[in-house]
């Protein structure tokens, strides 16, 4: 709990308060009767909103009727950049100068600044932060007796119960601090989480700071006018993650690497490098074949071989993240290392089968440099066989990723079956549409807007001398259509409904 005293005297100190309204009479210091008011619940949602809650008017679709909705549930404090004239003339206005930091600040003292009882990894990059905190969580789950905590866009683990469903890749302050908390009462003592660019973007993390923050890679993603208007304005959030590390790891296979280790030595940070086969880099790592890789010897606490159960030198390479990670922060044994990695399990991540004769991957890459990585894999390791692959884009958001299809499908795709992926509010038919027309008329195309019976299409049509991939959507259980989340039943359910059916057939 906070009192309302407490509350001004934090938004002060970090100089974001700017006045409190009362009746409409402006007061710079805390009036005495409201002072020790105690506040005992924290929200945005005028739902939950009750006569002992701080409530906060942030976001750009906030309308003053939500503010007046939790006024009728005995609301009398709220956060806000601007008073609102309709609210009851009891309500107390606590004006800010940035709503978002003043979210975030709170949050931490509200929940009695829980980071400061948590070992805290965080990633980022465009690609491979999932796989990576998988990794990062396996091995620290192994080292810690399974004490350590999970945000990722996947799942969230905070202890306890078993894992559930993210909302968000990074949640918004509020809940994010109520989760550690959560996590620290629940005896964690360490956490892996995943950092987006709109967390800081939207100041979801300001003011947190990290033990380990691994960069993994860049290119350009989430460009539009609802994310980040430039690929400047997006790389400049992913940055952002160094500046609040204790320690940071930084990957030089990346593009930008050479950028981002000026910055990091012109900002004197503790800086640890890795990359694949390369010398320059404080830890190297070689893949061995598509399962297992080896890091050489030499200072760091980490070497000899590893093995995963999902494929790619591209997973090898977020491993080697993961190792070097837990290695800040833990002096366990390689060997509890090898044992955490080797028991990774990534939901939706490099999940291969088999249709028959026919080898179907299912994953979760939704932009160009994931889907490069992904189908540049496949063919390496099926030179003869012809890639049928399943994919749509989403709507309202990352419209560059249209374009971007359409260039890696014309490397190494025969068959594109372009469907649905979360088209929101836009026509899933000029989505495809739009992919296609970046297609060559070598690639043999096909729209199929219902995602099932694209995905059953492909594999009824599919031989032993194809490979099926099914893109996008990985674990996702839903589809976003409009603004609504729609049941759907899963791009692995779907395929292994069809394998189970076809074994009842065939035997």
């Amino acid at each position: 709990m906070l009192t309302i005293n407490q509350i001004v005297g934090i938004l002060e100190n970090e100089k974001l308060f700017k006045e409190m309204i009362i009746n409409n009479h402006w007061s710079y210091k805390c009036p005495e009767n409201i002072q020790q008011q105690e506040i005992k619940q924290i929200t945005y949602d005028s739902r939950e909103a009750t006569a002992d809650s701080l409530f906060f008017c942030k976001g750009l679709s906030f309308k003053e009727d939500y503010l007046l909705a939790a006024c009728d549930k005995g609301l009398t404090y709220y956060v806000s950049e601007v008073a609102y004239e309709k609210a009851p003339e009891n309500t107390v206005a606590i004006i800010v100068t940035d709503i978002r930091k003043a979210m975030a600040v709170i949050a931490m003292n509200f929940y009695d600044m829980p980071q400061n009882d948590l070992k805290i990894i965080a990633y980022t990059g465009t690609k491979g932060k999932t796989s990576s905190a998988y990794f990062c969580y396996s091995i620290l789950k192994h080292v810690t007796n399974n004490k350590t905590a999970l945000f990722s866009t996947l799942e969230t683990y905070i202890g306890g119960e078993e894992a559930f469903k993210s909302n968000l890749t990074t949640e918004e302050a509020l809940p994010l601090y109520k989760m550690m908390r959560q996590a620290v009462d629940n005896g964690m003592t360490h956490l892996v989480m995943e950092v987006s660019s709109q967390a800081y973007k939207l100041d979801r993390v300001y003011g947190l700071i990290y033990d380990v923050g691994v960069f993994l890679n860049i290119s350009p993603d989430h460009i539009s006018p609802i994310e980040h208007p430039t690929f400047d304005d997006y790389f400049y959030c992913k940055r952002q993650l160094a500046n609040h590390s204790k320690q940071f790891i930084l990957n030089l296979d990346s593009d930008y690497s050479s950028f981002m280790l000026e910055e990091c030595q012109a900002k004197q940070k503790a800086l640890v490098t890795f990359g694949e086969n390369n010398t320059s880099a404080d830890v190297s790592f070689a893949s061995v074949n598509e399962h297992t890789f080896t890091i050489a010897p030499n200072a760091w606490t980490i070497d000899g071989e590893f093995s995963l159960k999902v494929e790619g030198v591209f997973n090898q390479s977020n491993a080697t993240s993961a190792l070097l990670a837990c290695s800040l922060v833990s002096d366990a044994q390689p060997s509890i290392y090898q044992q955490g990695l080797e028991e990774t399990v990534i939901p939706g991540r490099m999940e291969k089968v088999m249709a028959g004769e026919t080898p179907v991957y299912i994953d979760f890459a939704h932009n160009y440099l994931s889907l490069d990585n992904l189908l540049a894999h496949v063919h390496q390791s099926y030179p003869d066989h012809e890639i049928k692959l399943v994919i749509g884009s989403t709507g309202d958001k990352g419209v560059e990723r249209r374009m971007d299809f359409g260039k890696v499908i014309n490397r190494y795709v025969t068959h594109a079956i372009l469907t649905s992926d979360d088209p929101g509010t836009e026509d899933p038919q000029t989505i495809a549409e739009v992919i296609q027309a970046y297609i060559n008329d070598n690639v043999r195309t096909e729209i199929i807007l219902n995602r099932k019976e694209a995905i059953l299409y492909a594999l009824k049509n599919a031989t032993a001398s194809d490979v099926v991939i099914v893109a996008g959507k990985g674990t996702d259980k839903y589809q976003i259509i409009g603004t609504q989340k729609i049941a759907y039943q899963g791009d692995r359910n779907i395929v292994d409904e069809f394998i189970s059916k076809e074994d009842v057939i065939n035997g």
